[in-house]
């Protein structure tokens, strides 16, 4: 893991990674820890398909929103009104349980003389849901890297997810979804632009 990668506080000496074995004997370790055999024939190869799942769910901290933007556009043909995507798949995990939670990422920015094509706003997203995270903290890394790169008016994400944390252990409180908005610039200035962004939203 990369301490130096956005969104990972880089205050401590980067933690040393543990083998691919030593993965799997952890998942072995947890098996029995919950009162199961992990040299039962369905357990076998748990670890090794758990490790590859791990592999593929935090792929986030190996991939870099800062190279993802750097590829920009600055014919935009005089082009200055709100560029966004719509519900964009977030798939992350709360960084307290490594719960997974699920939602709809929102993301607006408002260009000045660049643009950037619109898969790389997708992929931002996916690199920050790839790793564990609070939504607060993410709703917030996705502004920020959108701000950094493109330096438009004003950038706008809102995420709309439901925490398995809440609804599969601890309160048990089904269909109850988590609404975090993060606005800058223009956006957070700017009431009647904002709605703009909240009804474009379906967030009335």
């Amino acid at each position: 893991m990369d301490a130096v990668v956005r969104g990972v506080t880089p205050e401590l000496e980067p933690y040393p990674k543990p083998t691919r074995e030593e993965a799997m004997d952890a998942v072995r370790t947890l098996l029995a820890w919950a009162g199961d055999d992990p040299r039962r024939e369905g357990l076998i190869d748990t670890p090794k398909r758990v490790v590859d799942a791990y592999g593929e769910w935090f792929e986030g901290y190996t991939a870099d929103p800062d190279k993802e933007l750097s590829r920009i556009f600055e014919d935009v043909q005089g082009y200055d009104d709100i560029v966004m995507l719509r519900e964009i798949e977030v798939e992350s995990h709360c960084e307290h349980h490594m719960a997974p939670f699920l939602g709809k990422a929102y993301v607006a920015y408002m260009p000045t003389n660049r643009v950037v094509g619109i898969s790389k706003i997708a992929r931002v997203v996916e690199i920050f849901s790839r790793r564990l995270q609070t939504q607060e903290t993410m709703t917030q890394q996705i502004a920020d890297a959108i701000t950094d790169s493109l330096r438009p008016a004003g950038v706008a994400v809102l995420i709309d997810a439901v925490h398995q944390c809440m609804t599969t252990r601890g309160v048990h409180h089904r269909h109850v979804s988590t609404i975090t908005t993060q606005f800058t610039g223009v956006f957070k200035t700017d009431a009647s632009l904002r709605q703009r962004f909240l009804d474009f939203a379906g967030k009335r």
